[in-house]
């Protein structure tokens, strides 16, 4: 059997082909369960589900405000599951997702509508997001999340 340069040249192309096309195919996989997991997320919010949430966030989970506040997992459920306020609505407009490793770092343009349980006050807040995920085991949490008014 002899073998040619052409037949050496696709040979070393489709070795080439398989050792760097697999590696962006698993990040797309990656990019794709995180996206999904950000819009649990967002969904969660709205419902003020405390069990969605809990399964989304790490336990070491860090959530910043745009206030400075800053609250861990059991304090972040709490206070988004007390009844004092209601999402009418959250947007995540042009939301970014960069897959490292194990981490994924998410940036969006947050837009939302909550209303008041003590007065029926609307509030509206404008912010810029910033969310890191980290795959622990088979799923994606959330381990920190940092807001900056706009």
């Amino acid at each position: 059997m002899t073998i040619n340069r052409r037949d050496l040249a696709l040979s070393t192309l489709a070795v080439s082909a398989l050792a760097f096309g697999t590696p962006a195919l698993a990040a797309s996989a990656d990019e794709e369960a995180v996206a999904k997991r950000v819009e649990a997320f967002r969904l969660a919010q709205i419902a003020a589900d405390p069990k969605a949430l809990g399964a989304l966030c790490a336990e070491e989970l860090s959530y910043s405000h745009s206030s400075g506040k800053v609250e861990d997992k059991a304090t972040f459920i709490a206070n988004a599951t007390d009844g004092k306020s209601k999402f009418l609505s959250i947007e995540y407009k042009d939301p970014t997702i960069k897959v490292v490793g194990p981490a994924a770092i998410v940036r969006f343009h947050w837009l939302g509508e909550q209303e008041m349980a003590a007065d029926g006050k609307k509030v509206s807040t404008n912010l810029h997001i910033l969310m890191n995920w980290q795959k622990q085991g088979d799923e994606w949490k959330l381990l920190s999340r940092a807001a900056t008014k706009l």
